[in-house]
This record gives C-alpha cells, structure tokens and sequence, in this order.
C-alpha cells in the first residue's frame, strides 16, 4: 500500500508528504534527482519525471494511490494525460487531483483550463478520485512583501470581488488526509470535488487594511491594472506566455473573484479538526522577520 506523491519538493507537494510521513504512510517521492531530494525519514526518493514514460512506468509500478500535482508548465495538459493513462495501466484506481477552485468558469486562463480538461478525464476514465479545488495561495504573496514593506502599496491586482485564499500547509494537510481516506477504504471511493478555501474571502483593500494593522502604518491598494502587472512580471523573467497568463488570471478576478460556497470552510475545519490559517497570521508572519 504505497502513496506516490508527484511534485514532491515544491511548495504544496512537500507538505503533503511530510503530513503523509508523520502519519506512518508508505510514500514514494517523484523527483528529478534522487541525490538533490531533501525529504523526511522514512521517505522514498524515486526518479522520475512526467514525461519521461519509462521512469514514470517505474516509479508508479507497486502504487495504491497517486497524488497528482503539476506544475505551471506549457506541457502541463500532456503531463497529466500521460501520468494518468500509465497510472491505469499500472492499475491504480485511487487519485487525488491538485486542480484550482473555478476551473470551469476561468475558461481562457490557460493553466486553468488545462486542469479542468484533466478534471474531466480523471472522470471520464472512471478513476476513483478526489479533485481538489483550491483557491489562491496566501503563500504567493510572500514575492511581494518587500513591495508593502518598502512602498507601502500592496501591488496584487486582485479586486473587488474576494478572493478565499488559502494557506499552502492548509491545502498540503488537507492533501493528505484525503490520500489516507482513499488509501485506507476497503474499496475505492466515489469521484468527488472539494473547494479548498481560506477562512475569509479578501478584496485588495481588505489586504492592504491587513498590512496595515500588522505593520503599524498605512498600506494602499495598488489597484487593478492587469496590464501593468504583466509587465512586471516580464521584468522580472518571467517568461512571457506565463506572465500573460498570470494577467488573465487577474481578470478573473476582477470579474469574478474566488468564491466558497456554502459549507466549504466548515467543512475543512472538521477534516483538519482546527481553524483554517487566516491572511492576518501569514503577514504577521512577514511583519515580524522583517
């Protein structure tokens, strides 16, 4: 009964797997290179990658249950199909699925579009899976506190609308636990989704206010132009497909935010059996190591 995690190293996948090796699971970490892989005890590096068919038919030979994470990559349509069609030819039935919250209504941000295309395979292919729809990651905004500290402007184009933004630990707990409850039923349980959302949902301004409570002095909205903010980026090298679609994305929402629906945080406090991390903590987090 083993647990392969993919994405093992990143942000959200390392937390998956130091959640699903403090619990005594079997884990096997897809990396790139064994030698370079930092992982918990007990942990075991396999290397991979997922387009690479050979290393991937190994390192998913023997698997129970995979968790499928992919990065922000212009293949990352064709990394899930292939890890999928050779996760059903290793016989593997159970899944967890890192998608994004309103995959379906986002229809032209490419990376979200892509996860709901892979969304609707998983399902058409008649695995046995979780799809896990998380909002915006709080933990984004650590590339742009030295803008708020220093400018005193919160530069993210994020709106009006709200955004439910969740803490990337709460989403990697959240992960785990679902592996487990799928790992560990006699037989393998029906596809559902699952919102992963934050405990309030935020405008620009009600982050900025945040700032300014923990940073003791005036933080401003910068404001919603998308245009600029994808120049920015491109200073920044990123590349520039991946900047335009960063701006698409915060179109989005400007026109439609991030939004929970009844029952979700509720629901991921019982299954964590603790409150949801809220913005306040991680900028107090900021504020305080600056």
């Amino acid at each position: 009964m083993t647990i392969l995690v993919t994405g093992a190293t990143g942000t959200v996948g390392g937390h998956v797997v130091e959640q699903l090796a403090k619990r005594g699971a079997d884990v096997r970490a897809l990396v790139r290179d064994p030698s370079k892989a930092q992982l918990p005890a007990g942990v075991t590096a396999v290397q991979g990658d997922l387009l690479d068919v050979d290393t991937l038919r190994n390192a998913l030979s023997g698997v129970s249950t995979l968790f499928l994470l992919n990065a922000v990559v212009p293949d990352e349509f064709t990394q899930a199909l292939v890890t999928l069609n050779l996760a059903r030819e290793a016989g593997i039935e159970r899944i967890v699925y890192l998608s994004v919250i309103h995959s379906d209504l986002y229809v032209n941000v490419p990376h979200f579009a892509g996860k709901f295309g892979v969304e609707r395979m998983i399902e058409a292919m008649g695995f046995n899976a979780t799809v896990l729809r998380p909002a915006y990651f709080m933990n984004n905004d650590s590339m742009v506190t030295d803008v708020v500290r220093d400018y005193g402007v919160y530069p993210m184009p994020i709106g009006s609308k709200g955004l439910a933004m969740v803490d990337a630990a709460d989403l990697g707990e959240i992960a785990a636990l679902e592996l487990l409850r799928r790992e560990q039923a006699e037989t393998p349980l029906p596809f559902e989704r699952i919102n992963v959302v934050g405990p309030e949902t935020l405008t620009g301004a009600d982050v900025a206010s945040i700032w300014s409570g923990v940073l003791g002095r005036p933080i401003s909205y910068g404001g919603d132009d998308t245009a600029a903010f994808e120049q920015n980026l491109r200073q920044k090298h990123v590349p520039g497909w991946m900047a335009f679609d960063m701006r698409l994305m915060c179109e989005r929402f400007l026109s439609l935010g991030m939004l929970p629906e009844v029952g979700d945080v509720d629901r991921l406090t019982a299954l964590l059996g603790r409150p949801l991390r809220s913005y306040r903590d991680f900028a107090s987090q900021f504020a305080t190591s600056a």
